[in-house]
Parts: C-alpha cells; structure tokens; sequence
C-alpha cells in the first residue's frame, strides 16, 4: 500500500514540474534561436536534478508509521467542542506542499542556469558570423566625426568594452567610421589600442576602416555582406535595410517606423543587457 501511495505521489510531482518547467523556460530562454539541443540539454538536466533530490529525499527521510485504530466509542458524553471547525482533506495540504517543494527546486535551478553573456551575444545576434560597426556614438565616446578631430584623444566606452570582445570572440568584426583627417584614424587605433582590444579580443588594425563620407561607409556594408550592421546614422541603416539581414540602430529614440530586419537600442550594452 505504501509503495503504492510513493508512486502515485511521485506520479504527481512529475505532472507539476512538467507544468512549472515549461514557464520557466519559456521565460528564460525567449531568445527565438536558441536550438533544440540546447533546450533539451536543459530540460534533461533540471529533470535529473528534481528527481535526484526526491530520491534521497525519500530514502532519507523517516519511515511513516501506520495510525493506529482506535475502537469506536460508545460514549453519548463527547461533545464536539469546536463547532466552527472547518475540516480540510489531508490530500490538498499534501497536494499544495508537494507543489511548493516543486517550485522551490525549479526556482533555485534556473537562478544558477542563469546564461552568460557569452550566450546572450550569440542568441542576440542569431549566431550571425560577421558584423559591421560604427565606431562613433557606438564604441567610442565621440558623438560625430568633428568632434573627434576637435579632442585630443579619442575614447572606448568602458561599458561596452566587454560586449565588444565578447563579440570578436564568436564573430568576424570590422569597426567602421567616417574621419575628417589622418590624425582621427590616429586617434581611433590609439583608443582602441590602448583598450586591448587588438590583444584580449579578436580584432586587428586591419578590420578597422575608415572613409571620407557617409556614403563611402555604406559602401563598406555593402562590399562586406554583414549579417549585421550596427550604425548610429537612420539614412544608412533605411539604405542598408533591403541588403542587410539583421541592423541594430543606436539611437536614445525608437524610431517610429522601421524595416522588420531593423531592431533599436540606447546602446550596445542595452541591448545585450550588460548593464
């Protein structure tokens, strides 16, 4: 009998965590490209553990003893005392403390399968292989091509530092930018440079282009045949948007209309969620 009642119970936990398992993961892994074997590997995993943990959970556990019957009493003299007293059926509190235990071992799983952002950079850019970027309004600190010539030095933004490199690790990248003289291309590798770029990650000098106008940096896009393109300037990425198969327009306003291959962000960071 008792066997019985183990199965069944152990029946029941499998039908919740089935229930909460599929929530979990719709919510953690939203990402329209994460392949099948990762979610298996992932469900197959949080499955071993549940089971892990009931398993010793219920070896370990003290055996429960039968109640003992007691004779019926033939005594008219007990008198229920509490007349209010509602009576709850042992199998709900049974039910919702099975269900607790449930989502507590999910819970605690799926805050330590947190991804890293590693994965959220290859799920993001749809484990595309080559990228085009602008350098300014994007990496660097410099808003416009004249206000680089006018400082004498250029600057990377520490915050998307590690987006950056975690980028050139999965993808061929080439940073981009329109220049006004040969001292701002100066200025530009110096920055880059200095932010080892070209030492902890995967890029080199000569992934690093530079052009006299807009047009000539569209151009690159073109030649280069992205899978995505990262730009600050809106007639660009509308040009680009028919060739391109993915661009991520920086910009602090979302456009009102876009091209359904065009994603916006406030940043780089922002949109991998670095920050």
């Amino acid at each position: 009998m008792a066997t019985e009642t183990s199965k069944d119970e152990l029946l029941q936990l499998v039908k919740r965590f089935s229930a909460y398992l599929t929530v979990k993961m719709s919510n953690l892994f939203s990402f329209s490209t994460l392949d099948s074997r990762s979610v298996g590997a992932v469900a197959g995993l949080a499955v071993a553990v549940v089971f892990t943990w009931r398993l010793l959970r219920s070896n370990s556990g003290p055996q429960r003893r039968q109640p003992k019957r007691q004779a019926p009493t033939t005594s008219s003299s007990v008198v229920n005392t509490q007349p209010n007293a509602v009576s709850i059926p042992s199998g709900d509190v049974c039910s919702s403390l099975e269900d607790l235990r449930v989502q507590n071992v999910v819970d605690e799983f799926f805050q330590t399968a947190k991804p890293s952002l590693g994965q959220i950079v290859r799920q993001k850019l749809s484990e595309g292989r080559k990228v085009t970027c602008r350098l300014v309004g994007v990496i660097l600190e410099e808003s416009s091509p004249e206000e680089l010539q006018g400082k004498s030095q250029a600057t990377v933004r520490s915050s998307v530092l590690e987006v950056l490199l975690e980028i050139t690790k999965f993808c061929d990248l080439y940073l981009m930018e329109r220049v006004l003289d040969d001292e701002s291309e100066q200025k530009v590798l110096t920055a880059l440079e200095n932010a080892g770029v070209f030492t902890s990650g995967g890029l080199v000098k000569d992934k690093v282009l530079f052009c006299s106008s807009e047009t000539g940096r569209s151009s690159f896009v073109r030649q280069l045949e992205p899978d995505w393109h990262i730009d600050t300037n809106p007639e660009i990425i509308f040009q680009l948007a028919r060739f391109i198969k993915y661009q991520l327009h920086i910009s602090p306003i979302r456009p009102e209309r876009a091209a359904a291959n065009v994603l916006s962000s406030p940043s780089l960071e922002q949109f991998f969620g670095s920050t």
